[in-house]
């Protein structure tokens, strides 16, 4: 049986260069306070930022490096809390359509248009990783996750995405680590 690292990715924003400068103020750079398990992927030391929504506000975590469009990753209880309709679930760069929400940082804020999704659960590999476990780029898979606190999950619609840039990991939001009780180190298997 081979398995996997499943990862929970709390609520978190990427930002653009603009976007950077907007609400840091100018010159502003993302800077590195830890690792992602995604070579170059990083949680920022800036300081935290505020989403503002129709019905309340949350305070979210930024991500590096910059990217070519914001991205708001959310689950459903935060898009609720936020008073948010309509945000979809979305593979990571489909933002296009989607809520927009204000982003009030410590040196301005901005009104995004667009950028606001649940993201689709995903498991990254390399292609040696896809070869290994039989899967190809874009297949959707089911995955069961045993935390051993009798909430076994499998977790179906899992999209499988490859390239040599990633590191073989799945990734949930909070809402679905919740439902499984997948707290600390917990492991995947491809069952469908």
């Amino acid at each position: 049986m081979q398995t996997f690292i499943v990862e929970t990715s709390a609520r978190h924003v990427h930002l653009t260069a603009e976007a950077v400068a907007a609400l840091y103020g100018a010159g502003a750079k993302l800077e590195s306070k830890k690792a992602l398990s995604q070579p170059g992927q990083f949680a920022c030391a800036n300081e935290k930022l505020k989403l503002v929504g129709p019905k309340g506000e949350l305070a979210v975590s930024v991500l590096g490096p910059e990217r070519k469009a914001c991205q708001i990753e959310l689950s459903f209880t935060d898009a609720r809390a936020l008073g948010l309709k309509g945000v979809p679930v979305r593979e990571s760069g489909d933002v296009a359509g989607t809520p927009g929400i204000k982003i009030v940082g410590p040196a301005g804020e901005l009104e995004l248009p667009e950028g606001c999704m649940i993201a689709k659960r995903h498991i990254h590999m390399t292609p040696a990783d896809a070869a290994a476990f039989g899967v190809t780029n874009g297949q959707v898979v089911s995955v069961k996750v045993d935390t051993g606190a009798g909430r076994s999950v499998v977790f179906g619609d899992t999209v499988v995405r490859v390239s040599d840039k990633f590191a073989l990991a799945m990734h949930i939001d909070t809402d679905e680590c919740n439902a499984a009780a997948a707290f600390g180190e917990v492991r995947g298997e491809i069952v469908a």
